[in-house]
């Protein structure tokens, strides 16, 4: 099960509704501690037009994921992306992570990393950035329970489609990607310089786990990869990424960046179960 954006209540079922007021006032005192986030970082909410409902209901099956996506009727398609990890994530036991996310969690030797508690996923979840109107659209958003507090997993869902342009090839596009954002994602993710050929998604997802981890005063981020191409396809294009951040990256292993704005950040690739991408029937509720 995971958790889908509502504009109101009006429409739930008495199940939902029970789920959801309850968990109002958290969610609003949570939304005020954005607003207050968003204004150290020069995010005016009359500026951000890309926003969407705080409040989140269960999903009853992988079908409310498609809704959400940016162009649901071109992305939503069996062997993509967005549907087989909604089958992979939907498939895992109620406060269970997938079983391979669940590996590579366990990997990076943290105390308690291996017995995570999984509190919320949220698909399609939206992070304002710095510099421009359009948000940064993580995959996937995970909360989770660990014995130091709260840990914030951005997922990036992976198929073979692409990872996007180059940090260089953004550069070059001033028009569409003003430097002002660039500049906040270099400077956020505390790098010296940034290498052209790194991908751009790449910067702007692993700033996001920071900024939610800011949002949600998580004592760690995490930005995953969790690839269902069976060629690993882009995994060069991560370990690109991984040099341009200190550290030596490969598929299956969670890696530690330090500290980078206060927060611990790790990386990594995760290899997912291929059946959610071949099977129709997989992950099917």
């Amino acid at each position: 099960m995971s958790l889908f954006p509502v504009k109101d209540t009006s429409g739930l079922s008495a199940s939902q509704v029970g789920f959801v007021l309850p968990a109002l006032g958290v969610i609003r005192s949570m939304d005020a501690h954005s607003a207050r986030i968003r204004t150290r970082r020069g995010l005016a909410d009359s500026a951000f037009k890309d926003r969407m409902s705080q409040i989140y209901v269960p999903t009853k099956s992988i079908e409310d994921w498609k809704p959400l996506l940016a162009q649901p009727d071109r992305h939503w398609q069996p062997g993509f992306s967005a549907m087989t990890l909604a089958r992979a994530w939907e498939a895992s036991p109620a406060g269970r992570f997938p079983t391979e996310v669940e590996a590579i969690l366990k990997s990076s030797g943290r105390a308690g990393w291996d017995n995570l508690k999984l509190l919320a996923a949220i698909p399609e979840y939206k992070v304002p950035l710095r510099g421009g109107s359009r948000a940064s659209q993580t995959d996937l958003l995970a909360l989770a329970r660990g014995p130091d507090g709260l840990i914030v997993v951005a997922v990036e869902g992976k198929v073979d489609e692409p990872l996007g342009p180059t940090y260089g090839q953004r550069s070059g596009e001033a028009q569409t990607e003003p430097s002002e954002r660039l500049d906040f994602l270099i400077k956020k993710l505390e790098l010296s310089q940034c290498p052209d050929d790194v991908r751009y998604q790449l910067l702007h997802r692993t700033a996001s786990a920071l900024i939610v981890a800011e949002d949600f005063a998580a004592e760690s981020a995490v930005m995953l990869i969790h690839s269902f191409s069976p060629t690993h396809k882009w995994l060069d294009d991560f370990k690109k990424f991984g040099n341009a951040m200190g550290q030596q990256v490969d598929k299956g292993q969670l890696v530690s960046l330090g500290k980078r704005s206060g927060t611990p950040l790790y990386i990594g690739w995760c290899v997912g179960d291929q059946r959610f991408r071949t099977d129709p029937a997989a992950g099917i509720t």
